[in-house]
């Protein structure tokens, strides 16, 4: 109880901060022991524009690995939509591991946050 009493106020403390610029799409990440997934959420319009997960892709490695070809997924296919400019939702969990490395994966190919 008191675990998810923390992740609850994590993820109110970043969603409050990211309601600032609402002008600027939103990639939102989750995950679960198995997968990761990630899309670009138009919040003025309330559409999901690009999205990518670990599903979809069916690559091969570990999971910190296949978390980094999302990242680099959904920046193609946002480079693509002409999206360079995000504000980055990790949501309740913690900007480490595989989130961190989903992350990485966006920046090295062109996503900005």
């Amino acid at each position: 109880m008191i675990s998810q009493n923390i992740r609850l106020r994590r993820q109110q403390r970043v969603r409050g901060k990211l309601k600032t610029n609402l002008g600027i799409p939103r990639l939102s990440v989750h995950r679960t022991n198995k997968n990761i997934w990630a899309q670009i959420i138009d919040d003025k319009h309330g559409r999901t524009l690009v999205a990518s997960s670990s599903k979809a892709l069916k690559s091969k490695g570990t999971k910190t690995e296949i978390a980094t070809s999302v990242g680099k997924d959904i920046a193609t296919k946002a480079a693509a939509a002409k999206i360079i400019l995000v504000r980055f939702d990790r949501g309740l969990f913690r900007y480490h591991g595989r989130v961190k490395a989903l992350a990485n994966g966006a920046r090295l190919n062109g996503l900005k946050f």
